[in-house]
């Protein structure tokens, strides 16, 4: 065995790398960006995106946002589940719902007592007149 050919090791880099993140780009940027790309002579393009590091998928999106004159769209997006829109009728209708429900629960107290003052008319043997019809049930009759 040849004593140079020893088995030595090379150290192992263990080093951890942060997270890589995602990019996100100013409206300055994007818009210099744009001017750069549409004053590049021909051949200069792809020099300018390996340059910044882009896709020519960037300049394609950014160019369409420019294009509809979303200015607003040439900032980053705030990435996540969008909030929902409130609608302006839910608090009026809310507020209806909780009226109803207590109207409702007053209307069911209010039967009951109807209904045991009934039965102790009935056990106190006292008549009690007859209830008049209500007028949504019944056609107005003119009176003679």
């Amino acid at each position: 065995m040849n004593s140079s050919n020893t088995n030595h090791l090379e150290p192992v880099s263990t080093e951890v790398t942060a997270k890589a993140k995602r990019r996100r780009f100013s409206a300055e940027y994007k818009q210099r960006i744009l001017r750069e790309a549409d004053a590049c002579e021909r051949g200069e393009l792809g020099a300018l995106l390996r340059r910044e590091g882009l896709y020519s998928s960037h300049l394609v999106e950014w160019r369409g946002l420019r294009e509809r004159g979303e200015l607003a769209g040439l900032t980053p997006k705030k990435r996540g589940p969008k909030p929902a829109e409130v609608n302006p009728l839910a608090k009026t209708v809310a507020e209806q719902q909780r009226e109803i429900a207590e109207l409702t629960a007053r209307l069911k107290r209010a039967e009951l007592v109807c209904a045991v003052q009934k039965k102790l008319s009935e056990l106190l043997g006292v008549t009690l007149p007859p209830e008049p019809p209500e007028e949504d049930d019944e056609p107005t009759k003119k009176r003679p």
